[in-house]
Order: structure tokens, then sequence, then C-alpha cells
């Protein structure tokens, strides 16, 4: 079966020897097993530990710029509705994995239905998909801001902003449907064990007892086609809005307008630099240990949800004002 060179955020994890896996005579279990960190299991409570206090500062934080954005009448528009978008995004995927993540590791419940693996599957693929989509809606809105900023308010107005938003989801939705569905009509007969705490796709396709390739080429569809294509229209805009910012007169209108950009680049940054360090460990990381690739991954599902609130806070001068003003305000 073909692999899927593709990061281990959105679940094409590593692949591994069955030879190595305990197998047994069943046909399509009704449950499977997730070993969590193989190896790591004696630390499983230590670990879940900075894993909580991740997911606490990721739901602390997007919900933070929820309110901000909601109670501040001058935040109220397309970039700030862009990023509230990405704040109700980003704990999605952390909550599509860290619960039956903890079960694992608080109480070793590592058994997970069949049906539940599929549905976790989806969710963790959906809410990529969103997210990249969402990425690539902001980087439109800083190229309108910026190249075309007296058109801005008719072209970026509040309804077309809600068709992007909804375009999105809807686009996430329906793009991640195909794993589940692919997975679920293949027959699983080699074993039932898959080593790591959440229902990776490629993890639970290497399971399968026949040609499961329609799961690997639809992988590499999705890399280079919806992927692919979210990365190719922000390396555009980003080329029109340099073009933009180095036509301006002086250096201190070039670095101000830039400071708009700063922080979607910084989010993006933290969101595909890893990714294309995960892609290469992953197709040359063969000597390195299971557990390095199962704990790094699980560190990085949960890690970008929780910079991109400290990004936008900190960088963003009207979200830091009106934090500012809202602690000074309670503390008067």
């Amino acid at each position: 079966m073909l692999e899927t060179p593709f990061c281990l955020r959105v679940g094409h994890l590593l692949p591994y020897s069955m030879s190595d896996s305990n197998t047994t005579d069943f046909t399509n279990p009704s449950t499977f097993i997730l070993l969590g960190i193989p190896g790591l299991e004696t630390s499983h409570v230590w670990i879940s530990i900075p894993f909580c206090a991740m997911y606490a500062m990721a739901i602390l934080g997007n919900f933070t710029i929820v309110f901000i954005v909601k109670t501040e009448p001058s935040l109220h528009g397309p970039m700030y509705y862009f990023l509230c978008m990405l704040a109700v995004t980003d704990p999605g995927m952390s909550t599509s994995i860290l619960p039956k993540m903890l079960s694992i590791f608080w109480f070793n419940s590592k058994e997970i239905d069949f049906s539940a693996c599929l549905t976790q599957m989806y969710f963790i693929h959906c809410f990529t998909l969103m997210e990249s989509g969402i990425f690539t809606a902001m980087a439109l809105d800083r190229y309108v801001a910026i190249c075309h900023p007296l058109r801005c308010s008719t072209i970026l107005t509040n309804p077309i902003v809600a068709k992007i938003g909804l375009t999105m989801v809807l686009r996430g939705g329906m793009f991640a449907l195909p794993y589940p569905i692919l997975a679920r009509q293949w027959p699983y007969c080699r074993t039932n064990i898959i080593p790591q705490p959440y229902c990776a796709n490629i993890a639970v396709v290497n399971l399968a007892c026949a040609d499961a390739r329609a799961s690997s080429y639809y992988g590499f569809f999705m890399l280079f086609c919806v992927f692919g294509m979210d990365a190719i229209l922000i390396a555009v805009s980003y080329i029109q809005i340099l073009r933009a910012i180095f036509s301006l007169p002086t250096k201190d209108a070039r670095l101000k307008t830039f400071g708009t950009c700063s922080s979607h680049l910084c989010a993006i940054s933290a969101l595909y630099i890893p990714n294309l360090f995960f892609s290469l460990l992953h197709r040359f990381g063969q000597n390195v240990p299971l557990r390095f690739h199962v704990l790094i991954a699980n560190v990085y599902l949960l890690m970008p949800p929780m910079l991109n609130p400290i990004i936008y806070g900190v960088r963003t001068k009207q979200i830091r004002d009106r934090l500012l003003r809202l602690f000074t305000h309670e503390e008067a």
C-alpha cells in the first residue's frame, strides 16, 4: 500500500511494520486498541500534564479573542471576523483528540469503537481543512486591505465574509468525508492495535488486509489539490502584498503596512514550518524511535490552537490594547 507523505498533524502518521504487531484471527473488529505513546506508558500521567495545560491555554486564549472582538465595536471588520472563525476552529482540533487521549493516559481506557474511531478521523481532517481555508481567507483579506484599500469595504462586506466562512466550513465537511467512508469499506483482519492515542487515517488504513490504495490516492489528492492550492493562494497573495508594500514612498509606511500582516505570517509559520519538518521526519526519519514520532505529533496537534491567540494577542495592537483596557478596568 502506498504511503501518504503528509504531515503528522492531519493524521497521516508514520508507517510501522505490521509484522511487529500482534495478529489475531478476527475479521472487521468492532473496536480498536489505542496504545497511547508506545514505550512511554509509565509516563502517561506526567505527559498528560503539559497536554492539559496546552489545551486549557488554547480554550482560554481563543475564548478571549472571540470575547474581545465581540465586545469591541472598532474590531468589527473582516480581519477580526476571520480571526474569530480561526479561534472557534482551533479548539475543535484539540477537542477532537484530547478527551480520548486523556482517558488512555489517566484510566488506561484504550478501546475505541470502530464508528467512534472513524468519527474522530473525520473531525481531525475537517478542522484541519477549515483551518487551512481560514488562513487562505485571511491572506485574501490582507491582500484586499493593502492592495485595494479604497475598495476594501465594498469588496469584503459582512455578507461576503459570512459566505466565505460558510464555504470554508462546508469545504472542510465535504472533503473530510471520504476519509472515514473509504476506511469503513476495507476489511480489517491483521490487528486492531493502533500505536498512538488517536485514530489517524494512515494508521487505521494500514491495518486493512485489502488493497487500500484508494485511501492513499485520496490523501495525495488532498495534499496537492486542496492544501497545495491553499498554499499557492497564500503565496500569491503575499507576493502582491509585498509588491504593494515596497512601492510605498517611506520606510515607516512600509513597516506600518507590513505590521498589519505580521500576525498572520507568524500564525502561518507556526502551522506550515513544523508541517514541513514533520513531513521530512516522516519520510527520512526511519531510525527515529516511534515514541518520538507520536509524542511530537501530539504536541503539534495541540500547539497551534494554543499559539494562535498568543500570536494575535501580542502582535495585533488593537487586540492588545483592548485586552490591557479590560484588565485595567477590572483592577480599577
